[in-house]
């Protein structure tokens, strides 16, 4: 059931899915940002991951260099009142900010699991 040939990216692409990262079928997810125990369909372990406040600290980066340009283009353009600016970027910021963090944290654990990091490095060793 385990794929043994992943790459990097296939991987990452399953993360960002919500996918697992080993077999691309189950869930990496239990709830919104919690990762499941482990796969349901071949079981991988997924309890040892540490992704912590990394999956934030991204898309914080991520949302700032979206939001920042675009706010710094509108302004210079239009000159718009702080309310419209407020109007605007605030629901911007929210969306983005809460529909990138599962897909973003699924990336993360993925890559974990790929490079063998922390608890993973039986997964990797058994893939070989």
């Amino acid at each position: 059931m385990t794929d043994s040939n992943v790459t990097n990216g296939t991987a990452l692409l399953r993360g960002l899915l919500g996918r697992c990262p080993a077999c691309g079928e189950g869930h990496l997810f239990r709830a919104f940002v919690k990762v499941a125990e482990h796969c349901e369909r071949c079981g991988e372990p997924f309890h040892h991951h540490r992704a912590d406040d990394f999956p934030a600290y991204v898309v914080i980066v991520l949302v700032g260099h979206i939001i920042v340009p675009l706010a710094m283009i509108v302004e210079i353009a239009y000159s718009p009142p702080y309310w419209l600016h407020t109007l605007i970027w605030l629901p911007l910021v929210l969306v983005l900010s809460i529909g990138l963090l599962q897909p973003i944290k699924g990336m993360i654990v993925a890559l974990q699991w790929q490079m063998g990091m922390h608890g993973f490095a039986a997964a990797k060793l058994a893939r070989r």
